[in-house]
């Protein structure tokens, strides 16, 4: 687990260690590696959120067209340590603070998803009401589990919202392509 990297080809566009509004504005990156998810070392370049199982990196902020691209590491477990209420309270707030109102997850390194109760993302979905929540990139059996939990009411994902090549375009390209897509799929 310790091999799995943050996605960092966007770097010379956003960092959010850089950026006032972030939540993780003026982190210092240490290299070496004492974050930890069931005793295996993980990459120190992923954001601590407050959870034991679930880290993310925010791969990018536009504050004009109020989108944000997060990747996400781990066990997503709600079950046991309330994952989504670490990402919702220490991340997504201060981001819809900021009027950001459009969030494209991605979901390639979660590892697995234990479900709870829907508040938070219905909070989150509220939150964003004129705007959207899409997952890509997440495992099968991880989106199977978000249905038995009514995640599909508030976050949008599915076959045709996976975009195998997202690391191949910029930001922007990204989040008009998610939207184009969302649209499609809504009219």
């Amino acid at each position: 687990m310790h091999q799995i990297e943050p996605f960092y080809n966007w770097e010379k566009y956003y960092q959010a260690c850089k950026d006032p509004q972030s939540p993780f504005y003026k982190r210092k990156y240490d290299l070496n590696y004492s974050s930890a998810i069931y005793g295996y070392y993980i990459h120190p370049l992923w954001d601590f959120i407050g959870s034991e199982t679930l880290y993310i990196k925010i791969l990018f902020t536009d504050y004009k067209n109020s989108f944000c691209v997060i990747e996400l590491f781990g066990e997503w477990n709600d079950t046991l340590h309330n994952d989504i209420m670490f990402l919702k309270r220490n991340v997504i707030d201060v981001l819809t603070k900021q009027n950001i109102k459009y969030f494209i997850l991605i979901g390639e390194n979660i590892l697995n998803f234990h479900g709870s109760d829907d508040c938070y993302y219905e909070e989150w979905f509220e939150d964003v009401e004129e705007g959207w929540i899409a997952a890509t990139g997440f495992r099968y059996f991880v989106l199977d589990e978000w249905k038995k939990f009514r995640i599909d009411y508030y976050i949008n994902f599915g076959v045709h919202l996976e975009i195998d090549n997202w690391r191949t375009l910029k930001p922007l390209q990204l989040f008009q392509l998610m939207n184009t897509l969302i649209t499609k799929r809504i009219t």
